[in-house]
């Protein structure tokens, strides 16, 4: 099942993804419309950004995220049906700082190879609703 508007999900783990969607995409300056949820096990999140990266002109970027690998960045195929992705960002959690994400996308922007890391790195394990509304929650106490 996938949301693209912040609604009533029936589960604490999706209020409170919704909730860091929120703060990530105030860092960003966009706003929370440009999220979807998708609610299948691994939960997972795309946020469309309004910009192009160096080597991809014509392509569409996201972010996406996912309660295993984190974070990422992909653009739109030639047919705007599939998403390859170009980099991950790695890290300790699957919710890092907003601020953090804000820096990755700019290193995107910019073309700097520094920040992030080709491939998919595996911060936890899918384990269910439960277990992603306490790694969610954690966040606030870092």
């Amino acid at each position: 099942m996938t949301a693209s508007l912040r609604i009533p999900t029936g589960h604490p783990a999706l209020t409170a993804l919704w909730d860091y969607l929120a703060d990530v995409t105030t860092a960003l300056g966009i706003g929370l419309e440009s999220c979807t949820v998708d609610h299948d096990t691994p939960v997972s999140a795309y946020v469309a950004l309004d910009q192009h990266l160096p080597g991809y002109p014509d392509r569409d970027v996201a972010l996406l995220w996912d309660e295993v690998h984190g974070w990422a960045a992909a653009i739109e195929t030639g047919s705007g049906e599939d998403l390859i992705i170009v980099r991950y960002l790695g890290g300790p959690t699957i919710t890092p700082a907003p601020e953090r994400i804000a820096r990755f996308v700019t290193a995107l922007r910019e073309d700097d190879h520094r920040i992030g890391r080709l491939d998919p790195p595996s911060l936890r394990t899918a384990t269910g609703l439960a277990a992603l509304d306490t790694a969610l929650r954690d966040r606030s106490t870092r």
